[in-house]
This record gives C-alpha cells, structure tokens and sequence, in this order.
C-alpha cells in the first residue's frame, strides 16, 4: 500500500470522527441552554467549547471584542471556511481523501459519503440558525453512523481498514479526553450545589456529550459521582468512546497493519498503554485529572507523529 493511499485512508475517518463529535457537543449544549439555570450566561454555556476543540485564538481573531454568543460559536464550529477543524471542512476533506482511495473501499461507503457531503455542502450555504441546528446535527450523528456502519459491513479486513479504524478511535480518544478535561474543570464539586437537580443535570451533560449517559446508568446505580464518572470514562475496557477502549483498539489495529510494527509508532503506542496501565480513578484524581488528561493528550500528538514518520512518508510496500 502507498503511503499516501494510507494517510487518506486514516484522515478521512478521522475527520469524519471529528465532525461527528463536533455535531455532538453542539448539539447536547443547545439542549443545556433551553434547560440550564436561568443565571447561566451564553458566556459561561459557549466558552467551553471553543476550548474543547481548540478555537478560542481564532475566535477571538474573529471577534475582537470577545463576547461569546450561541450563533457566532455555531458559525465558527459548524460552517466557517477559516476553521480547519469546522464540521463543514472536516466534511469536506474527509469525502476529498475518500475520492483519493474509491478503490480500497467499498461503493457503498464512497455513495454514502459522497451524497452526505453534498447535502451538507447545500444545506450550509447560508447561516445555520440556532434553533434549526439541533436537526442539522441528528441529521450528521445518523450519516456519520451509517458511514462506519458500512465500513464494519462492506469493508475488506486488512491495511486499508486498519487506517481507517486507526484514524476514527484516535479522534475519538482525543476528543475524549479533551471533553472530559474542561467539563470537568468546570464542574470541579461545589459545596453548595452537590446533589442537586443542576449538579445531576451537568454532570447529566458531561456524559451526553460522550454518548455515555444511558450506559453509566446501567453500570452505576448510585448516581452520578465524579470518581464514577472518571472510572468509566477513562478505564472502562468496555465502553467504546473510553480512553482504555481506544488505546486497546489502536494498539489491535497496528497489529492488522503490521504484524511485526517497530520503530516510533511502537514507542508511543506502549507510552500510551503505560500512562493507563496500574492506574485507579483515586490516583487519577490525586495526582491532577487535568494533568493526568494533558499528558495523554501529549501522548497522543506523539503518535500522530510517529504514524507521520513511519507510515504515511514512506513507502509501505510494492502495491499501488
């Protein structure tokens, strides 16, 4: 396989990943802002977004005064040409590096994301309004779902599916992590509000945005607990947008991919296995969940490096 029929491979399931997740905090936090307490500020409700996706430079470039409001955060996250990482532009490369490789999957994944990204590209030619979103997102949360949906049913078992399965789990455990750290941050126990409706509520939120609320009910009966919560979210082997199921995924699909891997990408896989292994929800939250969470994340930039460096720049073998 070319190295560049790889990297397409790996990008467009990873940024139709993204745009799912980024379809999937949008729409929980509409949903928050019709119920939240009635003191909440558009301020206190959007600012955490930009920050889980790493937007806030660009939107204060973009907005010089800085006031954060429900329709200009839509805009910047879900069509704005300028974001890299807008669902419109994730959409848009993600169907761009499926064209590169129509013969490594399957005809019916290439009609399904091709008619998607017609249809998003129409329906985001004018503003997406607030009260029209919440539709727009179920609309990607089903496509996005029928795409991979096809990928496990259509799709030949080998390279190409290991890239693409490699790319979609580690979007997922990035985006992850990255959900976790700033709603927890915010919702760092208040005395005052422990146990109430809004408190259950938030954390209520956090889960949704993860598609982890019905799930953690399932598995926890004493209510929603921030230990719980880290447990479930970060080592639950069996939840599939857990930190511990992704790294595990990952590390199965290398094998797909290369029977014998070495070099960097082995390096930051065992980093990655290590910073989860011989670990509690207790040692986590001692040592910093914020800490805990940014070096995973640190890891997890290494071994987008890594793949950059032993895969997608060089040659994996003789077949075109």
């Amino acid at each position: 396989m070319l190295s560049r029929i790889a990297e397409s491979l790996y990008w467009m399931a990873r940024n139709l990943e993204r745009a799912d997740n980024t379809a999937r905090i949008l729409d929980i936090n509409l949903v928050y802002m019709l119920e939240a307490d009635e003191g909440a500020t558009e301020e206190t409700q959007w600012r955490p977004l930009l920050q889980i996706v790493d937007a806030d430079q660009l939107y204060h470039a973009r907005h010089p005064d800085q006031a954060v409001s429900v329709q200009k955060v839509i805009h910047l996250l879900t069509q704005e040409r300028a974001n890299p990482s807008s669902l419109y532009n994730c959409l848009r490369l993600a169907r761009e590096n499926a064209r590169v490789v129509r013969d490594r999957i399957s005809r019916e994944m290439w009609e399904a994301l091709n008619q998607f990204w017609l249809e998003v590209d129409r329906h985001l030619k004018v503003t997406l309004l607030p009260w029209r979103a919440e539709e727009f997102y179920s609309y990607v949360h089903r496509e996005v779902a029928l795409f991979f949906g096809l990928t496990e049913s259509t799709m030949m078992r080998g390279q190409a599916y290991g890239f693409t399965a490699l790319g979609s789990l580690q979007e997922r455990a990035d985006m992850t992590a990255r959900i976790l750290d700033v709603r927890y941050h915010l919702l760092l126990p208040d005395l005052s509000m422990i146990g109430s409706p809004l408190d259950y509520y938030q954390w209520g939120a956090l889960l949704k945005s993860l598609s982890a609320f019905e799930a953690y009910r399932r598995q926890y009966q004493a209510g929603i607990r921030p230990i719980d919560v880290v447990e479930f979210v970060v080592l639950n082997p069996d939840f599939p947008r857990s930190l511990a199921y992704c790294v595990d995924g990952m590390g199965r699909t290398l094998e797909r991919i290369d029977s014998a891997p070495n070099g960097k990408v082995t390096e930051c896989m065992a980093a990655l296995r290590a910073h989860l292994a011989d670990t509690t929800p207790t040692g986590i939250l001692d040592q910093g969940l914020h800490q805990y969470l940014e070096w995973f994340l640190v890891l997890l930039a290494n071994l987008t490096q890594a793949l950059q460096g032993d895969y997608f720049e060089a040659h994996l073998g003789e077949t075109a």
